[in-house]
């Protein structure tokens, strides 16, 4: 598929080349507007690995080209819906042939949501709770496992191909990111096991919840019903100001803990995964998408904001690069004078104002531009951000992201404030010291080797 648009592109610059064929410039929007229906058409019929693979690409521009990024956006929605007769055999054998004593009144004629990987169905438990069940498309788990092999061996060939451009994105890294943030949703345990958690994750938030889990399968999971609808659907006028700003407040809130202290978010927040009703909590559904953070990746990309946070264009630019990596040709100084520009357009901007997430993706493309490696982990964290501030500013578009940022703050540097002075970090510590070997071992070394340091000492 992929061979034949690149074909198709060929011949149309050949034709555009030669005398005589000069396009119009409606002409040619119209030209790169079929292009990109084309490329979406295409990870729609490659399948679902390829979908999701098209989602990311949708917040890379330093990669794709803007007018490709719409048509890669819709991604999100157009899955094409299987008959439930299709789906009834998975049913049957991952719950025997008496599933429907399970499962009653299950509304099979249409699903309440077709994503490219399952299927969702109301139904009605044995003892009377409305529930969902979700249930995955058949040989969906063979399929991913040899588009993930074939996703690999293509970054491979790639690398060879071009060096410089891996020197700068490393696609088999970001490819095995986005690989261990999708496994479980080829495994609905490891999906309901991401349930419970974030369950007690969101149990301290007022707006916030996780469906529960009465079920679950490696490909049948079967959940409670989240009331409301999609916060993509939500009427303003049901909600009061407070209850809106509450949960838009919550839903920042929950992501940046998850970036910061706990290392685990919903890498998958768009607003068809969020659901709200006037009164209720909002509902956090969909696990099957999960991004973790180590420590050092999180404190960076808190750095990051708090830059931003101080209108520091360049403080900015100093931790983007930590969290990646200058190549040999870099332009470190042309990139803090990029984000110098940039940043004091984002600062005191609202969500209403400014989509942070394209704000994100424009670093990115002066990162790249600039010679400037980005961290592997930024197509997942990218991703999440878009989608999170994608959602709350359907309901609660008048909140500004770092605002919620510098109320979260004081939440975020107590938990890690906690976890350095833990036993496990102290005796962490203490063993680099005795090794020689650490960040802070290194500091020492430093100041002992200091001349400076020295003849204080000596005296």
């Amino acid at each position: 598929m992929f061979g034949q648009l690149a074909a198709e592109e060929l011949s149309r610059t050949l034709r555009n080349g030669r005398p005589g064929n000069r396009t119009s410039f409606d002409e040619r929007e119209q030209q790169k507007s079929e292009r990109a229906q084309g490329l979406r058409r295409a990870f729609e019929q490659l399948g679902p690995f390829y979908m999701k693979v098209g989602q990311i690409l949708s917040t890379r521009p330093d990669i794709v080209p803007d007018y490709v990024i719409p048509e890669l956006e819709k991604l999100h929605d157009n899955a094409s819906v299987l008959p439930f007769s299709e789906l009834e055999p998975v049913l049957r054998a991952e719950l025997g042939a008496n599933w429907a004593r399970e499962l009653r009144d299950i509304d099979t004629r249409k699903p309440l949501g077709a994503a490219s990987l399952a299927q969702v169905y109301r139904a009605t438990l044995a003892d009377g709770r409305p529930a969902v069940v979700k249930i995955q498309r058949p040989g969906v788990r063979e399929t991913g496992s040899q588009d993930m092999s074939m996703l690999r061996r293509t970054a491979r060939v790639t690398g060879r191909l071009a060096p410089r451009f891996t020197a700068v994105i490393d696609v088999e890294a970001m490819l095995d990111v986005l690989f261990d943030a999708m496994r479980p949703e080829l495994d609905f345990v490891t999906e309901a096991r991401n349930m419970r958690r974030a369950a007690q994750l969101t149990s301290s938030f007022k707006h916030l919840t996780v469906p529960e889990v009465h079920l679950a399968t490696s490909r049948v999971l079967v959940q409670s019903l989240a009331p409301g609808r999609s916060i993509r659907h939500a009427d303003h006028e049901d909600f009061s100001t407070d209850e809106r700003l509450g949960i838009g407040e919550d839903l920042l809130a929950f992501v940046f803990r998850g970036f910061f202290t706990d290392r685990f978010f919903h890498a998958d927040l768009h607003p068809g995964n969020v659901f709200v009703a006037p009164g209720e909590k909002a509902t956090l559904i969909d696990w099957g998408m999960v991004g973790r953070t180590d420590r050092r990746t999180g404190m960076l990309l808190m750095l990051i904001l708090l830059a931003l946070a101080q209108n520091d264009g360049h403080g900015l630019a100093k931790a983007w690069i930590e969290l990646g990596h200058a190549t040999p040709w870099a332009q470190t100084g042309a990139f803090g004078s990029d984000m110098a520009v940039l940043v004091p357009q984002i600062a005191e901007a609202s969500l209403e104002e400014l989509n942070f997430g394209l704000t994100l993706t424009r670093i990115l493309t002066c990162s790249t531009k600039r010679g400037i490696r980005t961290s592997p982990t930024i197509a997942v964290l990218g991703k999440a951000f878009a989608n999170i501030e994608g959602s709350v500013r359907h309901l609660a578009p008048e909140l500004s992201l770092i605002d919620v940022f510098k109320e979260e703050m004081q939440h975020v540097m107590l938990a890690l404030a906690a976890e350095t002075v833990s036993k496990e970090q102290m005796a962490r510590t203490a063993l680099e010291l005795m090794l020689g070997i650490g960040s802070v071992a290194g500091q020492v070394r430093g100041l002992v080797g200091n001349p400076q340091f020295r003849l204080r000492t000596e005296d």
